[in-house]
């Protein structure tokens, strides 16, 4: 007798859903409005022994991130390719929204990632993720204060944080996500089960994305900022050489006419012009909101410090990669066996190329203007750190583009 009840409630409910359905779109579920039933089965959710269905407002705001509407775009270098390593030729791919730090990530921020590891990490770790000052060591300069007080000196407090490499910036980002989704669970009231090893389970809805490096793509992408050049419906005017518009490195408009757009070497010798009228106004890395954000918000995405990005470093790349949000995890197609790095002869070494270097972009304070073409590209080991590589963050634009 109570199947036959069962029965049909069940069906009633789900012709009620079926009727509702057809009066209109406006009524369709969605992923902040499931409604109550399941349009395939007609159960009721979050019911006792039902499928719980958590509320969904949307992806939760991270801190200082910026969101990047994706698109398609033409990445490579379009300035003269004075290296003739034709490491990064023209090609169309497209590339998924996503989120951006809106700044490099600055000494207080680092400085506050070591409290949190000395408090609950092994001594051993708290040493691994120390950044190495001594990047500003020099024989023949006197950049000893920059060793002592960079880092931890009240007055670079929100001055990118060099010497860190790629790994130590990896286990920020790990360490970023688990800090900020704990603070949105617990401001959720959720309690994370033991058994979950402590992580948040995605379905609550409250959680993050992980943080992460940027994908090649994506930071090449960001810095153009080609979102700014279109007129009427998908009509790109120009491309762009820098993050800004137009050839000069100058601000052309306003009270800041003439005043660089970007902090870096104006020439051998010339890091910040001459005292009185100082150019860019910065001798080695500046605080990390000068100079105007490109047009999607994001600030010194040229100069001030080149930036670590996800990619394994690989000089035909281009010919690889996926045409949708591509990414060199790897040596796949193209393994370091190619290249005589000394893998299989440490005698003779003479490629630098293997599975253990990674790609910076961006330009920094100590670098001429050529590297501040967004289409630009380095490679360095990945442990290893100077003092004119930072970083910021990304994460996923989960569940659409909007």
């Amino acid at each position: 007798m109570k199947k036959c009840v069962f029965k049909i409630q069940y069906a009633v409910l789900a012709a009620a859903v079926a009727v509702i359905s057809a009066c209109g779109g406006s009524n369709n579920p969605t992923a902040k409005g499931p409604g109550v039933l399941s349009t395939t089965t007609g159960l009721e959710y979050n019911s006792e022994e039902g499928f719980q269905v958590a509320e969904f407002r949307g992806q939760p705001d991270g801190p200082n991130l910026v969101y990047i509407e994706g698109g398609r775009t033409v990445l490579g270098s379009f300035e003269e390719d004075i290296l003739h390593s034709r490491d990064n030729i023209e090609r169309t791919v497209t590339v998924s929204s996503f989120y951006m730090d809106e700044t490099e990530v600055a000494n207080i921020h680092w400085l506050e990632f070591l409290h949190y590891v000395k408090l609950d990490s092994s001594r051993d770790y708290y040493e691994s993720v120390k950044p190495d000052t001594t990047v500003w060591a020099k024989k023949l300069a006197y950049n000893d204060p920059y060793v002592d007080h960079y880092l931890r000196y009240p007055g670079f407090r929100y001055h990118p944080v060099v010497g860190v490499s790629w790994e130590q910036a990896t286990e920020y980002s790990k360490w970023r996500s688990v800090m900020v989704n704990y603070k949105l669970a617990e401001e959720a009231g959720i309690e994370v089960p033991a058994e979950s090893g402590g992580r948040i389970p995605l379905e609550t809805g409250v959680v993050l994305p992980d943080y992460r490096l940027p994908t090649e793509a994506e930071w090449e992408y960001a810095a153009t900022a080609l979102i700014g050049t279109q007129w009427v419906d998908e009509v790109q005017l120009y491309k762009r050489i820098y993050p800004w518009d137009g050839h000069s490195l100058r601000n052309p408009y306003g009270k800041e006419m003439g005043y660089f757009l970007a902090n870096f070497k104006r020439g051998r010798g010339d890091y910040g012009g001459i005292a009185g009228k100082l150019n860019d106004g910065a001798f080695v890395t500046d605080y990390i909101y000068n100079y105007p954000p490109n047009d999607y918000g994001l600030y010194n995405m040229a100069g001030n410090v080149n930036e670590w990005v996800w990619d394994l470093y690989r000089p035909l790349s281009f010919q690889d990669f996926e045409d949708l949000n591509p990414v060199r995890r790897d040596g796949t197609l193209d393994p370091q066996s190619n290249y005589d790095n000394g893998a299989n002869d440490p005698n003779t070494i003479n490629s630098l190329i293997n599975d253990n270097i990674r790609v910076y972009k961006g330009g920094s304070w100590a670098d001429v203007a050529y590297w501040l073409s967004p289409g630009t590209r380095r490679f360095i080991e990945q442990d290893s750190s100077t003092a004119t590589i930072g970083f910021r963050c990304a994460m996923i634009r989960a569940g659409g583009n909007k």
